[in-house]
């Protein structure tokens, strides 16, 4: 009995080590790979999956991927797009109406894990252009897409407020001191984007969050696991 105590002991003591615990946030309230599998075998609405291969013409330019970021440095090591399944299905549509006007999407960042976060958050915390790693990021839910429009003929990203990450007032999603071509163009995205189930963060012109992320867990899975 008292063999099987200490295994017990140092079984417990083993679990604890392997656990992932957080600076800013009950680790409860993360779901890591083991957990994520659990959710997704109970609904599989909750897989995260590669937007490229759902839509193969959406344009990439993960940005984290490279040192062409706000933190100068990779965050990511794959240049990869993921999201909720709904929320890529959302997307599909998008991209089905936007292609009748000869336009297109290029998307910057969609999930995110909650790790990386954190580390925007220790780097820039104004919690205006970085999330709150206490609550965290709807990018961390999968449910949140950094997103601009592409001319689909010359592969062009249409004019914009800002480029995408600026820290400034002019990326706000109502800033109306800007040109007549960039505010329509913000105007066309949102009202497209409205229309297919998305909604844009006030401070950010780029950065649209899908109106059910409410459904679904904080993650901080790495790319490499999916």
């Amino acid at each position: 009995m008292r063999c099987y105590l200490i295994a017990l002991v140092f079984i417990i003591a083993w679990i604890g080590a392997q656990a992932q615990h957080y600076k800013y946030i009950d680790s409860t309230k993360i779901s890591g790979t083991a957990r994520y599998k659990r959710q997704v075998k109970a609904n599989p609405d909750k897989q995260l999956v590669e937007i490229k291969q759902y839509i193969p013409a959406i344009v990439l330019d993960i940005r984290y991927a490279t040192i062409n970021n706000f933190m100068h440095r990779r965050m990511y090591q794959q240049p990869k797009a993921y999201a909720r399944l709904p929320v890529v299905k959302a997307l599909q549509q998008v991209e089905a109406d936007l292609k009748t006007r000869g336009l297109g999407l290029k998307i910057y960042d969609a999930y995110r894990p909650y790790s990386v976060t954190v580390k925007f958050y220790e780097m820039a915390s104004d919690t205006n252009f970085v999330a709150d790693p206490r609550k965290g990021s709807k990018h961390n839910r999968g449910c949140a897409i950094d997103l601009s429009l592409i001319n689909l003929k010359t592969g062009k990203e249409l004019d914009m407020p800002t480029g995408f990450d600026s820290f400034s007032k002019k990326a706000a999603a109502n800033y109306q001191a800007i040109t007549k071509p960039q505010l329509d163009n913000r105007e066309l995205l949102k009202t497209i984007m409205q229309a297919h189930g998305f909604t844009v963060l006030t401070t950010e012109w780029w950065h649209y969050d899908f109106n059910g992320w409410a459904n679904y867990e904080l993650l901080d899975i790495p790319f490499s696991a999916l």
